[in-house]
């Protein structure tokens, strides 16, 4: 069917019978009809019937609005991903203007055909009002959400509420076996254990179970690249990202989940079938594929089949909302031996601000967000970066995979923090939301500890996780302090610009953004 509009064209044909039928249906009740019926040696059977109503006002639509692509946030609905000053939209050019529903079901609909869906008992429809297309609908250049955007906390209810209808392994996972298209999968999965996740909405959301109690330190011994992952390192990443102000860390929820009916029944994949077994406490367990350690030594198990961990909301597909992955200029060496060029030359700074794309732009100030993101929460696994193409040079960078956060409460890895110690720039808009979490007032653990409160799995940090929040904080702070000591606060370190220089507004240590956005 047309989406408006008052005409109606359907057409069948059989070995036996054609039938064309078109009907133009207006407010007044004239009508003519004409049938003509003719048959053949074949027994084909043409049969024409037409109906025509007229009005003292004539329409006659001949076909539905057709649409051109315009620039602007009055015009149509928007497509895809919005750019809030040049947002991408459609905009109807005819008096037949279409639900706005109809394109979200035309979303809706595809992702219901890609999950492939084949389990009658769960009730599945269609709601253009579901939480995870409006998150995707408002994702921009400069956040994955806005501040007081309702889909997010609808999203996170939604997350740990919906029912759970199929279960998978992630593409990481999938790469590892060559089960799908490597090229669309950012990274490899190293040696955690992660699902895909599919609600009766076609929401998306992937499982990280937990493996580690809270209170558990990780040792000394153990180097950041082997580290289990923490399901509640998701969950408080995506809190302190959003006190930050960052919003950059897709929406994370924690919930407790059956993984014999919301997993193992749920599942069409017989390789994760095979991989269930019950332990010897007649729980129920699984492992992962995966490069290093996924073997029964190192599965997971529920009490006896319910397992906590940490569903995080999956982003557009690659098809709709392609993304790339940079390796980070300040990625530490993956090696048992072995140092990077910025571990050992403290001007490193001064060449990577020669370099595209950090020689202009917001993209050495986004990194240097981002090593103050890992600072806090003590993650040294950030190898790469990624953004989404479509918002180019200027967009974001996504804070993703913080699992391996808040391992040790009472270390402070400084090396974290060498993009800002090396370079010696900060976007205003972040020192004065930093130095706002420092006030007694505002204390970050205490801001954390009351948003962590709101997740079902609370408590998610224990206190001294809490606690180092404040102290790594100041860290930061002194860090800046020193800079500005040997700098000034309107100084500039070595040559080019990288965000706050190559002669841009607010060159220096404090450096407004590109856009002059939350300055």
């Amino acid at each position: 069917p047309l989406p408006c509009g008052s005409l109606s064209l359907s057409l069948s044909l059989s070995l036996s019978l054609l039938s064309l039928s078109l009907s133009l249906s207006l407010s007044l009740s004239l009508s003519l009809s004409l049938s003509l019926s003719l048959s053949l040696s074949l027994s084909l059977s043409l049969s024409l019937s037409l109906s025509l109503s007229l009005s003292l006002f004539l329409y006659i639509y001949i076909a539905p609005a057709s649409y051109v692509v315009l620039s602007g946030p009055d015009c149509g609905y928007g497509v895809g991903l919005n750019d809030r000053q040049n947002a991408i939209v459609l905009c109807p050019i005819s008096p037949c203007i279409p639900s706005p529903s109809h394109r979200h079901m035309e979303m809706y609909n595809e992702a219901a055909a890609a999950s492939n869906i084949t389990v009658p008992k769960h009730k599945v429809t269609f709601d253009p009002e579901v939480s995870w297309l409006k998150f995707h609908l408002g994702i921009n250049r400069y956040s994955l959400y806005s501040r007081q955007d309702p889909a997010v906390g609808q999203l996170l209810r939604d997350m740990h509420d919906l029912t759970i209808i199929s279960a998978d392994y992630t593409q990481d996972e999938k790469a590892l076996k060559g089960a799908c298209d490597c090229e669309q999968v950012v990274k490899p999965s190293g040696h955690h254990l992660k699902l895909a996740l599919k609600m009766n909405d076609f929401g998306k959301a992937m499982f990280k179970p937990m493996r580690q109690q809270r209170d558990e330190v990780t040792s000394e011994d153990v180097f950041y690249f082997v580290d289990f992952q923490r399901h509640n390192a998701e969950i408080a990443a995506f809190h302190l990202d959003r006190i930050l102000d960052f919003r950059r860390v897709p929406p994370v929820v924690g919930r407790l989940v059956n993984i014999t009916g919301e997993v193992l029944l749920a599942t069409h994949n017989q390789d994760l079938r095979n991989v269930f077994f019950t332990s010897p406490a007649k729980n129920t367990c699984f492992f992962a594929k995966c490069l290093y350690v996924c073997k029964t030594e190192y599965a997971v198990c529920g009490k006896p089949d319910t397992l906590e961990g940490s569903l995080s909301t999956y982003l557009p597909g690659l098809s709709q909302a392609p993304r790339v992955s940079i390796a980070s200029p300040w990625i530490r060496s993956y090696t048992f031996e072995g140092r990077k060029d910025w571990e050992v030359n403290p001007f490193f700074c001064d060449t990577i601000k020669q370099m595209y794309p950090y020689n202009s732009g917001n993209r050495l100030l986004n990194i240097i967000d981002m090593s103050i993101f890992d600072f806090l929460m003590g993650n040294m696994d950030r190898h790469h970066y990624e953004l989404f193409t479509k918002f180019g040079d200027e967009g974001f960078l996504l804070h993703f995979d913080n699992a391996r956060g808040f391992g040790r409460p009472s270390e402070d890895v400084m090396s974290i923090l060498a993009p800002l110690s090396q370079c010696c720039i900060i976007k205003r808009s972040t020192l004065m939301r930093l130095r706002l979490l420092s006030r007694e007032r505002y204390r970050l653990s205490d801001v954390m500890r009351e948003s962590l409160w709101g997740d079902p799995l609370r408590p998610v940090l224990t206190e001294p996780h809490l606690l180092a929040l404040d102290r790594r904080l100041k860290r930061v702070l002194e860090v800046v302090r020193g800079c500005v000591r040997e700098l000034g606060e309107e100084g500039s370190r070595g040559g080019g610009g990288g965000g706050g220089g190559g002669g841009r507004e607010g060159r220096g240590l404090v450096s407004k953004e590109a856009h002059g956005l939350h300055v």
